[in-house]
C-alpha cells in the first residue's frame, strides 16, 4: 500500500545505523535490517530532517518510507487537519451519568452513538444524551463495554469511528491530529495520549498517577505491535477505520482485556495501528487506595483468557541463555567470568552477522543490549507475575547475594524511571506505590491462572542462544531480500 507523495515521516529516536548506513537496528519489534544501497540517500536525508520529519515523493524515497513505517523504523508526522471530519463517536456507558454529561460535552461536532449498556436506572443517561443531541440505544441487560462498542459501531454510517469511554473528556483539537494518520491505507486504528484529570480520593495516588497512569501510554509516538515497544493501546479513547472491522470488532466474552486483543487481531491481520500522543484526552482516576488497587487487579485477571487466545504473547519474560549465564555469573560475584561468557556471545553473533556489511560493534552493542534488557525483563516479572519470589528476594536482600542481585533488577528501573519523570512525590513512596501497583497487578495474573488451571500466563518464554536466533533473523532476512528500497 502507497504512501500519498506528500506523507512525511521522522526517524524512531531508537533507530540507529551502522557500517555507513548499510545496517539498521530498532523497530517494533526489535529487529536487525539490512538496507539496499538505494535507500541510503534517502535516510541520510531522513537523518537530516529530525524530528520535523521529511515527506519524500520519489517512488523510492516513498517506498523506504512505507517499509520504515511498517518496521517500526519511522513514525509519521503528520499536519493536523481540521474539520469536518467524517467520524461518529461511540460512547458506551453504565451508570456515572455525570461523567457522561461531561463526556459529551468536551466532543463538538460530530455525530454520538450512546450504549447504555444495562444500566440500573438509564433516565439520567437518557437525559444526558438528549441535552447534547446525541443517538442513544440500551441493552436490556449488562453485557460488557465490548458488546456496548460493538452495538454502536454496527450503527455507524462514517467511514472512521472513535471509541471514546464514558469517564474521557476528549481535548480539544483531537481529531484534528488523529484523522491524518489514515491517510496511510495501511492504518487500521489510532489512539491519543490518555491523561489523567480529576476523581476523588487521595492526594498521594492522585500525584503518582500523573506520573505514571496504566492508561498514559507516554509521550513518544510509537507502532503499536505484540512485542513491540508499544505491546497494545487502550480502548479508553480509540479511532478505527470502519472498513478494517470484519465482523463484531471486539470480543464479547472478554469483559476485560478486549483492547488488547482488538490490537493484536488488527495486527496479525497485516493493519498497522499506531499512538500519536498529539491527541490529548482526560480519563477520570480511581483515586481511593481500595478501587485504585482493585482496578490493576482486575487488570491482570485478562492474563489467562488473552494467553489462550494468543498463545506465547503473555510470557512474563523472554531471557536467553546466554544472558542468563551472563547475569547468573554476576550474581555470584563473578565479572571476569560473565565478561567472558559475553564476549564468547558476542564472537559468535559476530560470525552469524557475516551475511551483514557490519563489523564486531555491533555485535558487542547487541549482546550488551540483550543482557540490560533480559535483566530488566525478569526484574519486572519479579515485581509483577512472580511476585512472589520478588518479595522473598527483596526481604533477603540483607542477606544474599542473589536475592541482592533480583532486587536490584528489581528496583532499578523504578528509580530510573524516577529520575527520568521527576514526580512531584518522593522517591521512597513512588517505589513503594510502583511495588504495591506491580503486585496488584500480578496477583490478578496468579488467580486468572489458577481458575483457568493454566500456567502459561506465568511462564518465562526462553529463547534459543541470541547468537544462534539473531543469526537465523539474518540469514532469512538476507534470503528473502527483505530490505527498505
Amino acid at each position: 500500500m502507497r504512501l500519498p507523495a506528500d506523507f512525511a515521516v521522522a526517524l524512531d529516536r531508537e533507530t540507529s545505523f551502522w557500517s555507513g548506513g548499510r545496517v539498521a537496528t530498532g523497530g517494533s519489534p526489535w529487529k536487525v535490517v539490512r538496507l539496499a544501497d538505494a535507500a541510503r540517500p534517502h535516510l541520510a536525508a531522513l537523518r537530516r530532517a529530525g524530528t520535523r520529519g521529511l515527506a519524500d515523493a520519489t517512488p523510492t524515497g516513498r517506498a523506504v518510507a512505507r517499509r520504515l513505517l511498517d518496521l517500526g523504523m519511522a513514525h509519521p508526522v503528520p499536519a493536523p487537519r481540521p474539520g469536518p471530519h467524517g467520524v461518529t463517536v461511540v460512547i458506551p456507558a453504565y451508570g456515572r451519568a455525570a461523567e457522561l454529561e461531561r463526556c459529551l460535552a468536551a466532543i463538538a461536532d460530530v455525530p454520538v452513538i450512546v450504549v447504555d449498556d444495562g444500566s440500573p436506572d438509564p433516565e439520567p443517561l437518557r437525559r444526558a444524551a438528549a441535552a447534547h443531541g446525541a443517538r442513544l440505544v440500551r441493552h436490556p441487560r449488562n453485557r460488557g463495554p465490548a458488546a456496548a462498542r460493538n452495538t454502536g459501531l454496527r450503527l455507524v454510517g462514517t467511514p472512521l469511528a472513535a471509541f471514546v469511554d464514558s469517564d474521557c473528556r476528549p481535548g480539544a483539537g483531537w481529531l484534528d491530529a488523529l484523522v491524518p494518520h489514515f491517510d496511510d491505507p495501511r492504518v487500521a486504528a489510532v489512539a491519543p495520549r490518555v491523561l489523567p484529570g480529576g476523581g476523588h480520593g487521595s492526594p498521594l495516588l492522585a500525584r503518582y498517577e500523573a506520573a505514571r497512569s496504566a492508561l498514559d501510554m507516554g509521550a513518544r509516538p510509537a507502532l503499536v505491535r505484540p512485542g513491540g515497544r508499544l505491546g497494545f493501546v487502550p480502548t479508553a479513547t480509540l479511532l478505527v477505520r470502519v472498513a478494517a472491522v470484519e465482523g463484531d470488532a471486539f470480543d464479547e466474552d472478554l469483559r476485560l482485556g478486549e483492547d488488547v486483543d482488538f490490537v493484536w487481531r488488527l495486527s496479525d491481520l497485516g493493519w498497522n495501528v499506531r499512538y500519536e500522543p498529539a491527541a490529548h484526552v482526560t480519563h477520570t482516576g480511581r483515586l481511593r487506595p481500595a478501587d485504585w488497587a482493585r482496578r490493576r487487579h482486575e487488570y491482570g485477571t485478562s492474563a489467562a483468557d488473552l494467553a489462550l487466545r494468543h498463545p506465547g504473547r503473555l510470557a512474563p519474560a523472554r531471557p536467553s541463555p546466554w544472558n542468563l549465564a551472563v547475569l547468573g555469573l554476576l550474581a555470584r560475584g563473578r565479572p571476569g567470568a560473565a565478561a567472558a561468557c559475553g564476549g564468547v556471545s558476542a564472537a559468535l553473533l559476530a560470525r552469524r552477522l557475516a551475511p551483514l556489511p557490519a563489523d564486531w560493534s555491533l555485535a558487542v552493542a547487541l549482546v550488551g543490549k540483550g543482557v540490560v534488557a533480559d535483566a530488566a525483563g525478569l526484574g519486572h516479572a519479579l515485581r509483577r507475575e512472580w511476585w512472589p519470589a520478588g518479595l522473598l528476594a527483596l526481604a533477603a536482600s540483607p542477606r544474599s547475594r542473589l536475592a541482592r542481585t533480583a532486587a536490584v533488577a528489581m528496583l532499578t528501573p523504578i528509580a530510573l524511571e524516577w529520575l527520568r519523570q521527576r514526580p512531584s512525590i518522593d522517591p521512597v513512596r513512588y517505589a513503594v506505590l510502583r511495588l504495591t501497583e506491580d503486585v496488584a497487578y500480578g496477583t490478578g495474573v496468579t488467580a486468572a491462572a489458577a481458575r483457568a488451571r493454566s500456567a502459561a500466563p506465568l511462564l518465562p518464554d526462553v529463547r534459543l542462544p541470541s547468537a544462534l536466533r539473531l543469526g537465523r533473523a539474518v540469514r532469512d532476512a538476507v534470503r528473502r531480500g527483505r530490505r527498505p528500497g
